[in-house]
């Protein structure tokens, strides 16, 4: 199946990384889900409402995602401001919550995104500069 889309590679490229993020996000809050269901009692607390929220947000980035892959304009000013806020999160995995395994891999991803966002070619496709698409 050929997909097109009046976007540019970047932009695309960018798309599926932020919808990967999103499904990552789903998977986890599946995970909490099952969790809950499961009887841990080490999770305390409300564990459905803390699935369904992470799936809200979830759902939310993978929209993002999905609208940049299909070339919607949309959608790049929240998947910028979802990799700083991601960014933030990585640092604080990596340092104070010493868990870079985790923090890592997520910043890469982030300065990955935000690269392929701030590229020349995705900037005059945002700003309706390109009158073809470029590849």
């Amino acid at each position: 199946m050929r997909f097109s889309s009046s976007a540019p590679r970047t932009v695309v490229a960018a798309g599926a990384l932020v919808a990967l993020q999103g499904l990552v996000g789903l998977g986890f809050a599946v995970l909490l889900l099952i969790r809950g269901l499961s009887g841990d009692s080490e999770l305390g607390g409300n564990v459905f409402g803390e699935a369904a929220y992470f799936a809200v947000l979830a759902a939310g980035v993978l929209a993002c995602g999905g609208g940049l892959v299909l070339g919607k304009h949309w959608g790049r000013s929240p998947a910028i401001v979802l990799q700083l806020l991601l960014l933030g999160i990585a640092w604080y995995a990596i340092g104070p919550s010493d868990r870079p395994e985790i923090g890592v891999p997520v910043a890469l991803v982030c300065v990955v995104v935000l690269v392929l966002l701030s590229r020349s070619t995705t900037t005059q496709w945002a700003q309706g500069d390109q009158d073809e698409p470029r590849s």
